[in-house]
């Protein structure tokens, strides 16, 4: 089984989320990671969708995603063409003892420590999945108390899509 992840561009409407999350519902197709948001046209939003399946799930997805009269255009986003990232924020236990340690493994990888508390500190961090999973595991010892992720998100290298493909 193979990753794949969609770049769908969308009438900006509501109820179009729903339409699309139906369709892979109805056809017992997983959504692995779905992230939305409007784009540089306020009128068309951009869904990224990562699913899990062989070229015909795939196949399969895409005819499906197309009868929608709400979806404009569908393009499967390969590593090599695109940019992917994720957004965690991660709550740690962070004492008078560890917070030094916390802040170093914290400044190696870039991150922000975004709230400081008596007994915690929240810290963002975007990336790719596998910079995302090696923070985890080093932060991991001195004790996570909460994390959430926003999921898969990417964009095309090169040319512009909603310009050159949307009318």
């Amino acid at each position: 089984m193979k990753r794949h992840v969609l770049s769908v561009l969308v009438s900006n409407q509501s109820g179009v989320l729903s339409r699309v999350a139906g369709l892979f519902s109805r056809r017992g197709f997983n959504i692995d990671s779905l992230s939305v948001g409007e784009t540089e046209h306020e009128d068309i939003s951009r869904m990224t969708i990562v699913v899990t399946g062989d070229d015909l799930v795939l196949d399969q997805i895409t005819k499906q995603l197309n009868k929608l009269h709400d979806v404009l255009y569908i393009k499967e986003l390969t590593k090599d063409a695109a940019v992917y990232r994720e957004l965690l924020l991660i709550k740690v236990e962070a004492t008078n003892e560890n917070r030094a340690s916390i802040i170093e493994v914290t400044d190696i990888f870039r991150a922000k420590i975004i709230d400081v508390a008596s007994e915690s500190l929240v810290i963002e961090i975007t990336g790719d999945q596998a910079k995302l999973e090696a923070f985890i595991s080093l932060i991991e010892p001195y004790g996570i108390k909460e994390f959430t992720r926003t999921g898969l998100t990417a964009l095309q290298r090169g040319n512009n899509v909603i310009k050159d493909n949307i009318k």
